[in-house]
């Protein structure tokens, strides 16, 4: 079968802080950090903002997700490119998130350290890169705190303390809160493969609530020159609506 075109994305990216060696920008969901070889056309952040600059020596030191929006920094040149790599390196660069999920939990605030890797096919698990708490996996720890509850789903504040693939969702996942719009690790286990058969249909957004999954990277913080860097992101517009759209707590 012939996969259909990807939903084209409904923003166009900004920048949120700009900085004689870098950018802090708003990576729209549905764009692409950077080019990759696809079926389909997908915009990317990188292409986006050297045209907009006309600075081809932009990079990115981090990726965010397709489907995740959000805060994504972009280097300048290749020295602020080096002097990033050793700040993720060694962890100094701090990002919260927003997640929308179903589920609304009896606790304020929590600490999941639980170790992550791959689930491996078989049973009920039919895609390759599922993440799951195993045993033997990589350390991971995130904290969590809920911001507000609406309509049996939850406004959570997420910081992964570790990078592994797919944390947040894989955590949440774990904790009983699948985040909607997720594919993967969201309350129905076809939903990934129908996307990879049929692409983003407007059935299979109904189904999901959302036609991505509800992440946002709300804040990076970082040391530079001395001082504290922070650059803060607002919650996506789309994620914004479905949550408002969710009426009164209940």
């Amino acid at each position: 079968m012939t996969r259909a075109p990807l939903l084209p994305p409904t923003e166009k990216p900004r920048v949120v802080m700009e900085h004689p060696d870098f950018y802090v920008v708003h990576k729209p969901a549905l764009w692409l950090t950077h080019p990759v070889r696809a079926r389909v056309d997908v915009p990317d952040l990188l292409t986006f903002m050297q045209a907009e600059t006309g600075e081809e020596g932009l990079a990115p030191p981090h990726r965010l997700d397709r489907e995740t929006s959000g805060a994504q920094i972009l280097t300048r040149d290749s020295d602020a490119a080096r002097k990033f790599f050793t700040l993720f390196k060694t962890h100094l660069v701090g990002k919260t998130y927003l997640a929308v999920v179903h589920g609304t939990p009896d606790w304020e605030r929590r600490t999941l350290d639980a170790p992550l890797g791959d689930l491996g096919l078989g049973g009920a698990n039919k895609i390759q890169i599922r993440q799951a708490v195993v045993p033997d996996g990589k350390p991971a720890v995130t904290d969590f705190r809920v911001l507000e509850r609406r309509a049996g789903h939850a406004l959570i504040e997420c910081y992964p303390r570790s990078g592994r693939l797919h944390q947040i969702r894989a955590h949440l996942s774990h904790l009983g809160l699948p985040m909607v719009g997720d594919k993967i690790y969201g309350r129905d286990p076809s939903a990934f493969l129908e996307f990879m058969e049929t692409g983003q249909t407007p059935e299979l957004t109904a189904r999901l609530g959302l036609a991505r999954q509800a992440l946002h990277a709300g804040r990076i913080a970082f040391p530079w020159d001395g001082a504290q860097v922070a650059a803060e992101v607002p919650l996506a517009p789309d994620l914004r609506a479905y949550w408002e759209g969710l009426g009164a707590d209940g």
